[in-house]
């Protein structure tokens, strides 16, 4: 008989919304799962949000009150999907009430309030599982067993880009992810996670970093916050504001193991819409996975007549988890499947107080690295990661 684990949500927005189905799709594909979600309480601070999580999402009870939520009797663990700047108060209460935790990412608005969300929930004892959901593609695991195996050789050269074009509008609207105060950092916090998280699941830590950033659309149509999205179009005739934080970055990376790579990020790149891509150059060959093309593994090895380039590798059912969600290659999986991964992970961990990653410790371990490109952007030399 399966665990049930009462769910708390911390945040009707779409994130949200991907969290809750998520939990609903992990007795389907995972029916060995030690525990089953029930959707106690759905908080947000929209009355009208968080009734739509009980009308459409299932939810028993809605509430504006997030403490509310979080003291449900009924609720076990809760997921925090509410914005940057409610990560820490939330954490830090989830802790306290030593109540699991399924996050998003970034933890916090700052590396300082990731590390302290950390170590609450270290004191507490409980299991947590963040967001850092494209390490779960089957393509990502291939190509990690591929280079961990050492069937490619000793890796030499690594270059990665996480560019995307959701703020690439200039009239795109001045939501809570453009300030400072509320978001912490821009892109460097948004899409910085997955890819030093994605970069070191792939090579190993990383010890050193040198980066630049650079803020490309500068002032924005204001938004009240609580209303649309980071994808909101404001008006024409809409009062401009200025943006907080950076639109771009990149940096040089240098991991423990001597290999060093670069990694580039943006938000405001047109053409890119979710290139969120890597390329790992081997001796003996490489592997490059872009998660516009999901499905997809290149592999270039160096047959026997010596013949080289990439081969396109489809995902199929001998890659891992792909037969939980399609029965055979060329059936493809989308970013919500990811997701249900996560969902079962996080379930899992708390049916049998196991520990699974990504948990909160490989946030932190990301977001030192964040730190260290922050603080390299600053000072203009490299940084240690810390």
């Amino acid at each position: 008989m399966a665990r049930e684990v009462g769910i708390g949500l911390l945040g009707v927005g779409w994130m949200g919304e991907v969290h809750s189905t998520s939990f609903e799709r992990v007795p389907f594909h995972f029916p060995d799962c030690g525990a089953r979600a029930r959707l106690v309480v759905a908080a947000d601070a929209s009355a009208e949000r968080a009734q739509s999580a009980v009308d459409r999402l299932g939810y028993a009870e809605a509430t504006t009150d997030w403490r509310a939520a979080l003291a449900h009797p009924d609720v076990d663990a809760v997921c925090i999907t509410a914005p940057n700047f409610m990560h820490r108060e939330m954490g830090l209460a989830a802790a306290a009430a030593r109540k699991h935790v399924r996050g998003e990412k970034p933890l916090g608005r700052t590396p300082a309030e990731t590390a302290e969300i950390v170590a609450a929930a270290d004191a507490a004892g409980i299991r947590t599982i963040v967001g850092l959901n494209y390490r779960h593609a089957p393509a990502v695991q291939y190509a990690r067993q591929l280079i961990a195996s050492g069937a490619l050789g000793a890796p030499s050269h690594f270059r990665m880009q996480f560019v995307a074009s959701y703020s690439a509008n200039p009239r795109g609207a001045l939501s809570w992810r453009f300030d400072r105060e509320l978001a912490g950092l821009g892109i460097l916090g948004d899409l910085g996670p997955h890819a030093l998280d994605l970069a070191q699941f792939l090579l190993g830590p990383i010890r050193r970093v040198t980066a630049s950033s650079a803020l490309v659309i500068p002032r924005r149509p204001k938004q009240e916050v609580g209303t649309g999205t980071h994808f909101s179009v404001g008006a024409d005739d809409a009062e401009l504001g200025d943006v907080g934080n950076e639109d771009w970055a990149a940096g040089l990376l240098e991991f423990a193991s001597g290999l060093k790579g670069t990694v580039e990020l943006s938000r405001v790149m047109v053409g890119a819409d979710a290139r969120y891509a890597f390329e790992v150059n081997c001796a003996e060959g490489a592997v490059r996975w872009d998660f516009e093309r999901m499905n997809e593994l290149q592999v270039c090895t160096i047959g026997a007549t010596g013949d080289r380039g990439y081969a396109t590798v489809m995902m199929g059912p001998q890659h891992p988890e792909f037969v939980r969600f399609q029965p055979g290659q060329g059936l493809g999986m989308g970013f919500d499947d990811l997701k249900v991964v996560e969902a079962y992970l996080f379930l899992q961990s708390i049916a049998d107080g196991q520990q699974r990653e990504p948990g909160m410790r490989e946030m932190l371990a990301a977001a030192r690295v964040i730190d260290a490109m922050d603080r390299s952007c600053a000072s203009g030399v490299w940084e240690d990661v810390r």
